[in-house]
């Protein structure tokens, strides 16, 4: 028997409002929400599958990629290609979808982590075509979102995740077997 994420009230909510941040308009917004729309997943995952070793796993992952990202940029004041500030040095945008593209991968399967990556090399893209980064600070961060969550990430079995895409709509499907 397959059980659709859709059986729960608490879950329909957490994926209505992943939905409404996904058709966000505008590049910029959409570059604001995705960074964490990657990472809200993976994260809200742990909890519909009562994950707590991934979500621990997940805790870990986060705070290793954030502690990285501001160490760095802390120590290496790289100006921005837009001269707004000496931050440029990782991109914490990048890191952090990457992260959650990452753990999504670990922990359930590489399959399942592609529509995650696009949505973090899109975030890296955008980072740089907004001239918020250079190609190497979201490299960096790509790298610190990656390692993070593959140094702290086991394998989780018996999960299954599909992309979810109907007309304007967009999400992810999550199911179990039992």
């Amino acid at each position: 028997m397959t059980t659709s994420i859709y059986g729960g009230c608490a879950c329909r909510i957490f994926f209505l409002l992943l939905l409404t941040f996904a058709s966000v308009s505008g590049i910029k917004a959409e570059d604001q929400v995705t960074h964490v729309l990657v990472p809200l997943t993976a994260y809200g995952v742990t909890f519909y599958l009562d994950d707590k070793e991934g979500r621990s796993e997940f805790h870990k992952s986060l705070l290793t990629a954030v502690g990285t990202t501001y160490l760095l940029k802390a120590a290496v004041d790289k100006e921005r290609p837009n001269h707004s500030n000496d931050d440029s040095f990782p991109s914490g945008h990048t890191a952090g979808a990457f992260m959650g593209a990452a753990f999504i991968h670990k922990r359930y399967g590489w399959k399942y982590a592609i529509p995650g990556y696009l949505a973090a090399a899109y975030v890296g893209h955008r980072r740089v075509e907004e001239d918020e980064h250079h190609t190497e600070d979201v490299i960096a961060g790509a790298a610190i979102g990656i390692l993070s969550s593959f140094y702290f990430t086991t394998s989780y079995k018996g999960v299954e995740i599909q992309p979810y895409a109907e007309g304007n709509s967009y999400g992810v499907l999550f199911g179990t077997r039992w």
